[in-house]
């Protein structure tokens, strides 16, 4: 295929009569359509498992702050990126109900209206990354020690940076809704691989590094790259994911031309206001589930750790990372359900869109129940790849021997939970949100880490409990199908705004 034809793939007026999302056979559709999503997503996650990689081959008087640190700072960092990705949720359910529905006016429209709702969000992140980074870490998640000193260097650069995600995210997605999955793939597969050239250099500089790596400080010798450590992987990150935004911005205008010059204006207030209205439940979601991670990092460091002891916070920090690749995974089906749903929903396919997020989450319970066996298996091996620590391998261990088993429940949840955001029903996902963390995982975590006899494994059981609600009432939810009613004419102002 040619490069011209490739482009016109993505090109409004010389799509194909048949549109495969609306009209194709479904099971096969989603599984060509969200395969490449969610492994596009997981690889997002080796972003964070390539610095806690080269992380855990300093010295060993570095790795466990430096990766007790990055476990923390990457959940409060990811605070901003899930806001932005409210964003990007919004502008998913716009467009994809617009384009099913013909609309291409407003799909023009409302991709570019939400770029500059993420630039604003870039600006306001960055600035209160840089101011109260340490205010953050310190007094609100009790960090201590060496963890608290390195990750406040970490957060300030990370967060600093956070325009290059918001707008990696929002690009992707854009390409997403309009039907386009490979190409997102390709993109993040990049940014991956520099990420790894940046972090070699960065993390190491002229210092001594792995034998794998021992083409990297003779080369940061000659480039004048300093040796940062823990710091240099968050640079790594910002600077990979910026260079990848500049060819990404390039196709998605040479593939669907969404920024003409007649679409280029201002703010519009209506239309913004109309994508705040659905993005800030989504938004408010995911950080309603940050938070609850956030939770569980809080109390494990402030009841099973000390100033001279953060092996706790350690374990805490691995595992979380090996388990965003289930999360990353669930919510690439998740997208592939959302944008499924949306189209064949603007199309008027009710019963088609209600199929397609069944469909989706049974994909992802097949590829959870993959993952959790290779980490029941593997998963002592693996964490030994981060850290030798004997104390800390067996309780990150015990955490994954604990809830691996019930992944296929944490993505079902977040499968089903992104098709209903799908018809733009973020009030009520957010308000699920709430009920699950408030009534269910708040008050079972206090309960495990009371008394004297507290347990990390009450914890993880109390974490285990909190999925299986989260996916049975969602499957509920989404089982009756009630919020497809409104969410066409919800959505329908934007046209007339």
């Amino acid at each position: 295929m040619s490069w011209k034809r490739w482009l016109a793939r993505g090109d409004p007026a010389r799509r194909p009569a048949k549109n495969r999302i609306v009209e194709g056979p479904l099971a096969l559709e989603i599984a060509r359509f969200g395969g490449p999503i969610a492994l596009a997503m997981g690889l997002q996650t080796t972003f964070n498992l390539v610095d806690a990689y080269l992380i855990a081959r300093l010295e060993p008087a570095a790795v466990g702050p430096s990766l007790g640190a990055i476990g923390i700072c990457d959940q409060i960092a990811a605070i901003g990126t899930i806001v932005s990705y409210g964003v990007s949720v919004a502008t998913a359910a716009i467009l994809s109900q617009r384009h099913g529905s013909g609309d291409q006016d407003a799909v023009r429209r409302v991709a570019w209206q939400s770029l500059l709702v993420v630039a604003l969000l870039s600006v306001a992140f960055g600035v209160a990354g840089l101011a109260f980074a340490g205010p953050v870490l310190r007094d609100v998640v009790g960090a201590k020690g060496e963890v608290a000193e390195l990750g406040v260097r970490y957060l300030r650069v990370i967060v600093g940076g956070s325009f290059s995600i918001f707008f990696l995210l929002q690009l992707t997605t854009i390409q997403r809704a309009l039907g386009s999955s490979k190409t997102p793939m390709t993109m993040l597969v990049s940014a991956n691989v520099l990420n790894l050239f940046l972090a070699v250099l960065l993390v190491y500089g002229p210092g001594e590094a792995p034998a794998v790596f021992s083409w990297g400080p003779p080369l940061a010798k000659l480039l004048h790259v300093p040796r940062l450590e823990v710091v240099g992987a968050a640079w790594a990150t910002i600077i990979a994911r910026t260079v990848v935004l500049v060819p990404l911005v390039v196709i998605v205008e040479l593939r669907f031309r969404l920024f003409a010059t007649r679409f280029r204006r201002g703010i519009e207030r209506a239309l913004v206001r109309r994508i705040i209205e659905i993005a800030w439940p989504a938004s408010c979601q995911f950080v309603v589930r940050l938070l609850a991670m956030l939770l569980t990092h809080a109390l494990v460091a402030r009841t099973f750790t000390t100033s001279t002891d953060q092996r706790a916070s350690t374990a805490l920090g691995v595992v979380f990372r090996l388990e965003t690749l289930a999360l990353f995974l669930a919510m690439g089906w998740g997208s592939a359900a959302q944008t499924f749903l949306g189209q064949n929903q603007g199309a008027g396919h009710r019963a088609r869109a209600l199929r397609s997020g069944w469909i989706a989450a049974g994909y992802n319970a097949v590829m959870m129940v993959l993952l959790a066996a290779g980490y029941l298996r593997w998963g002592e091996r693996i964490i030994a790849f981060f850290t030798s620590d004997p104390v800390v391998v067996d309780m990150a261990t015990s955490y994954l021997r604990t809830l691996a088993p019930w992944y296929f429940a944490l993505g079902t949840g977040i499968v089903l939970g992104n098709a209903i955001t799908g018809a733009g029903a973020t009030r009520l996902t957010l308000a699920m949100d709430l009920v699950v963390v408030g009534v269910v995982q708040l008050p079972l975590s206090l309960w495990a880490i009371s008394g004297e006899g507290a347990r990390l494994e009450h914890l993880w059981w109390a974490l285990v409990a909190t999925n299986v609600v989260f996916a049975g009432t969602y499957a509920i939810v989404y089982g009756r199908g009630r919020f497809l009613l409104g969410g066409v004419m919800e959505l329908d102002s934007v046209r007339r705004a």
